[in-house]
C-alpha cells in the first residue's frame, strides 16, 4: 500500500472521527428535553387531529396537556369524557366531566318554506356565493345549499337533503368536532348540548329582518314577537335583533315554547307525539244549574203562640 493510499484513509477517518465529536457537543449543547408523558397521552387520544379541542392536532392537544397543571379549559370532544378521565390519569389530574354536544342546522327555509327568486350560476361553494351575493331566495341569512359543511366533515356526519336543499346531521356519527361551524359562511350551525335520547329544541332561524320582512321570505322565519320569551319559566330564551335564541345550557325540554310560537320557527325533534285531550261530549260541559232553596225561617213555639193571640 502506498503512503498516499495511507496518508488519505488517516485524513479522512480524522475528519469523520472530528465531525462526529462535534456534531455530539452540538446535540448534547442543544438538546431538547421531551416529557415522556406527552407520547402516553397522545395515544390515549383517539388520533382523529380534527381540531376540535383548539389545536392543530391530537399531538399538539397532548403537549398542552402535559404542559398545564390542570384540565378544566381542555376538552377532546371526539374521545369524551372517558378519554378526558384517561388523560387525567396519565397526568394526575383531574378531569372536568362536560356535557356532549352535537351539531345543530339553524335554518329551516327549505324548499316550500323559502321560495327563489333568482337562480345562481357559479361555484359551487358557500363561500364564494357568500361572498358575491345573499342568496337565491329573499332571505339574505339562510343557508346557500352549496354543501361546504358537508365537505369539510371527517367522520360523514352531515349530508345534503335533496328534496329540501338543506344540510341534515347524522347525530350518531356527530363528534362536535365543529369543522362545519367554522365552514358555515352564514353563522347557521351551532354546537349545542345533548340532552338524553337526542332530544333537542333551538330556534331554526337566523334571520335578524323585522317580522313582516322575514316572514315573506320565508314563512317559517322567527318574527321576534317575544311570545317564547315571556312563556319560557326557565329564563333560557332571549331576544335580540329580531331573533329568538334558546340556551341549551338553561332550556329544560318542557316544550312550551314550541307550543306558542306562531310560524313553527322553534323545532322539537325526537320527542314522543303529544299528548291530545279528548274533548268532551256536548252533553257533558253543559252544567246544570244549581238552584239553592232559601230555608224557612224556624218558628219558635213561643212565637206561634203569640201569632195565634
Amino acid at each position: 500500500m502506498s503512503l498516499a493510499i495511507l496518508y488519505t484513509i488517516i485524513t479522512l477517518s480524522a475528519i469523520g472521527i472530528t465531525a462526529a465529536v462535534i456534531l455530539y457537543i452540538t446535540a448534547q449543547k442543544f438538546k431538547v428535553y421531551e416529557d415522556p408523558r406527552i407520547d402516553q397521552v397522545d395515544e390515549a387520544l383517539p388520533g382523529a387531529n380534527c381540531g376540535g379541542c383548539g389545536f392543530a392536532g391530537c399531538r399538539a392537544f397532548a403537549e398542552a396537556c402535559v404542559s398545564k397543571n390542570e384540565l378544566s379549559d381542555l376538552f377532546c370532544p371526539v374521545g369524551g369524557n372517558d378519554c378526558m378521565n384517561e388523560v387525567a390519569g396519565i397526568l394526575g389530574l383531574e378531569a372536568v366531566k362536560k356535557d356532549p354536544r352535537i351539531a345543530v342546522v339553524r335554518c329551516n327555509g327549505a324548499c316550500e318554506n323559502r321560495p327563489k327568486t333568482n337562480v345562481y350560476e357559479g361555484a359551487s361553494s358557500c363561500a364564494i356565493a357568500s361572498s358575491l351575493y345573499g342568496g337565491e331566495t329573499g332571505c339574505a341569512f339562510g343557508c346557500l345549499g352549496h354543501g361546504d359543511c358537508v365537505d369539510v366533515c371527517d367522520f360523514d356526519a352531515l349530508r345534503m337533503n335533496p328534496e329540501t336543499g338543506l344540510p341534515e346531521v347524522i347525530e350518531e356519527n356527530c363528534v362536535a368536532c365543529g369543522a362545519c361551524v367554522d365552514a358555515c359562511p352564514k353563522d347557521l350551525i351551532e354546537l349545542r348540548r345533548k340532552f338524553p335520547k337526542d332530544r333537542k329544541i333551538y330556534v331554526s332561524c337566523r334571520n335578524q329582518d323585522k317580522g313582516a320582512a322575514a316572514r315573506k321570505a320565508c314563512t317559517v322565519a322567527c318574527i321576534g314577537c317575544g311570545k317564547c320569551v315571556k312563556e319560557c319559566p326557565f329564563d333560557a330564551i332571549t331576544l335580540e335583533n329580531n331573533l329568538a335564541f334558546i340556551d341549551s345550557e338553561k332550556c329544560k325540554l318542557c316544550r312550551k315554547c314550541v307550543a306558542v310560537c306562531p310560524t313553527n320557527a322553534i323545532v322539537e325533534e325526537n320527542f314522543p307525539p303529544r299528548k291530545v285531550k279528548a274533548e268532551k261530549p256536548a252533553a257533558e260541559k253543559a252544567k246544570k244549574p244549581v238552584v239553592k232553596k232559601e230555608k224557612a225561617d224556624e218558628v219558635s213555639p213561643k212565637d206561634s203562640s203569640e201569632q195565634k193571640n
